[in-house]
């Protein structure tokens, strides 16, 4: 068996109301972060995106920066997850002013975390998908969107402000 037949096996498809897969991932600010490490403490969003650099990302990414406040007033940790390398993304992080929450690099081995959560595409980017996991791990909220759509933050917010109801 191929290696491309061995990876399309371990592809899940998630829905909400499943156990969120746990990972570790390097950082580009903090290391390496686990998922599960965050159960019982915060709950989580993971922001998966196509890549560094590219326009509606540039849009996307910095969007989070600027409503961070109202992410720490829910308990949400947001990571934002592509395939690119930590050094790429402490450079993106550092053309967009900065980013005080973690940019996870999928890079290596290639797309599997974005794999195992059934978003890495044919081409080999992450597809643009946000996750909202609770503080019991189970995935709460899931907004899958066009390549070229940014997401709508507002909706995030407001499935996040149900799991403080």
């Amino acid at each position: 068996m191929d290696s491309a037949q061995t990876d399309r096996s371990e592809e899940v498809v998630l829905q909400v109301g499943d156990k969120a897969i746990d990972f570790t991932l390097p950082t580009h600010n903090e290391g390496e972060l686990n998922l599960n490490w965050y159960q019982g403490r915060k709950n989580v969003v993971l922001a998966f995106y196509p890549a560094d650099w590219t326009p509606v990302c540039a849009t996307q990414v910095p969007s989070y920066q600027t409503q961070i406040e109202r992410f720490e007033q829910l308990n949400c940790q947001l990571f934002c997850i592509s395939v690119d390398s930590v050094p790429c993304h402490i450079a993106w992080a550092k053309s967009l002013g900065g980013l005080s929450f973690p940019l996870m690099s999928d890079f290596w081995p290639h797309g599997h975390v974005a794999r195992k959560y059934g978003v890495l595409n044919s081409k080999g980017f992450s597809e643009r998908v946000i996750f909202l996991i609770d503080m019991k791990g189970v995935i709460r909220f899931i907004d899958r969107v066009h390549p070229a759509i940014l997401p709508d933050n507002d909706k995030l917010f407001r499935e996040l402000e149900k799991l403080q109801g």
